[in-house]
């Protein structure tokens, strides 16, 4: 009998059990926290699994298949060219508009096809903290001086933790030798015709989740008035892709994309619905082909079961112990707006170590510091939080852990919280 085995198995018993017992049931603190956990988590499902994780995981199945080894080391890889590799990860940000979570897939993607430690970090970091959108609106709410002190800080964030992340585990594995410079997929498809692949379902991403601007005209409000249009367009030329490239047969994609259709001309004010459809029609044609369409499910599938059940218990545990924005949770949030006053180390090092754990979904942050600011929060641990929360959170440290381990998750979560507490520190005292 292996001891030391039964004995943990047996403290998680004892732990469980006197959680069980002692629950403050009852307790109206503890009761809405419950309540606020399955508020988020539904939230959640609503507004990010369908519409951000989906696209996600197919595109991060998609690197996997479609995207050869080679090529992925050739530009990331640890031999590739440092400054090609940390700049393109560094301002991926500026195309992706994503949150902690829906990064996951594409990161898992990037690094499982042997992306250096460091760039797949860089892009791990930026994807979320680099958001165009996110960046305007702060400048336009919370202040100008915060806006471009985010857009820099995320920037030179991502760099230069994606270098120590490999200096630190510049040891751990031996380097592959150069790579072999190869163009195309491993299907041996033209290289325009992958990147046109991955474009359009990137566009179906980004559309997607195109949130409403403040301003209502100009550009980007005519993007979010026509976004369903566009995404539909966009799904519309991946179906094309799909028949003349992949070799799907039309009538599939046919079959696959008629419930979608039906809804939109029965029910148009679902996109939502809509959106589900045409995924679950994705899904099927290319789950029943049994070539590289095939493949590109599985891999699919892989992810998403990796992933999304890790992400929906970190979801859960961070509303009980944070509540949504207004709403209390276990952590009353006085604690919080009477914590990250001033400029002071502490109210620095924990407005960053609070949103490292916190969930931030695309642009909520920005109303978040708003009432944190009314309420007294000083502009260093506004940036503090602002360069911390976005591209960190307790359910992405949980599916990070599974990705790359916990030495690696523990680094890169504790990079983030000292240069975003050091960071903000300063910019206090500039400002």
């Amino acid at each position: 009998m292996d001891w030391k085995k039964e004995i943990k198995t047996l403290l998680w018993i004892v732990v469980t059990f006197v959680f069980l017992y002692y629950m403050p049931i009852g307790s109206k603190r503890f009761d809405n926290a419950i309540m606020e956990a399955f508020h988020l988590v539904k939230w959640y499902a609503r507004e990010h699994v369908l519409l951000c994780l989906v696209p996600a995981f197919f595109i991060a199945g998609a690197i996997g298949v479609f995207v050869s080894q080679e090529s992925v080391m050739k530009y990331l890889g640890p031999k590739s060219d440092k400054w090609l590799a940390y700049g393109v990860a560094s301002i991926s940000g500026t195309i992706l508009a994503v949150c902690s979570c829906t990064v996951l897939p594409l990161f898992s993607g990037i690094y499982t096809m042997g992306a250096g430690l460091g760039p797949a970090t860089a892009f791990l970091y930026s994807g979320p903290a680099i958001n165009v959108l996110a960046i305007i609106l702060t400048a336009r709410i919370l202040g100008l001086e915060l806006g471009i002190a985010r857009a820099v800080g995320a920037i030179v964030f991502a760099v230069i933790i994606g270098l120590l992340m490999h200096f630190i585990f510049r040891h751990e594995k031996m380097e592959e030798e150069g790579p072999v410079l190869v163009e195309g997929s491993k299907a041996g498809r033209p290289l325009w015709q992958t990147a046109i692949y991955f474009a359009l379902m990137i566009a179906i991403l980004v559309l997607a989740n195109w949130g409403k601007p403040a301003v209502e005209s100009g550009f980007w409000h005519s993007v979010y008035t026509l976004k369903w249009t566009l995404t539909a367009a966009s799904a519309l030329g991946l179906a094309v892709v799909l028949g003349l490239w992949f070799k799907i047969s039309w009538l599939r994609l046919a079959l696959a994309a008629a419930p979608a259709i039906l809804l939109g001309l029965f029910t148009p004010a679902s996109p939502v619905l809509i959106f589900a459809a045409g995924s679950i029609g994705l899904a099927v044609i290319t789950a029943m082909d049994k070539g590289e369409a095939g493949e590109w499910f599985a891999a699919s599938w892989g992810f998403a079961k990796q992933i999304l059940p890790l992400l929906l218990i970190g979801v859960f545990i961070a509303g009980a112990l944070l509540g949504r924005v207004g709403q209390e949770g276990l952590i009353p949030s006085a604690w919080v707006s009477q914590a990250v006053g001033g400029n002071s180390l502490f109210a620095n090092f924990f407005a960053s170590l609070a949103g490292a754990f916190m969930y931030f979904a695309t642009l909520t942050e920005v109303p978040i510091l708003q009432g944190l600011i009314g309420s007294g929060m000083g502009k260093g641990p506004a940036l503090a939080l602002l360069l911390a929360g976005p591209a960190l959170s307790l359910p992405s440290m949980l599916v990070l852990r599974s990705v790359m381990g916990g030495k690696k998750t523990l680094a890169f979560v504790t990079l983030v919280v000292i240069m975003a507490t050091i960071t903000g520190l300063l910019f206090g005292w500039l400002f």
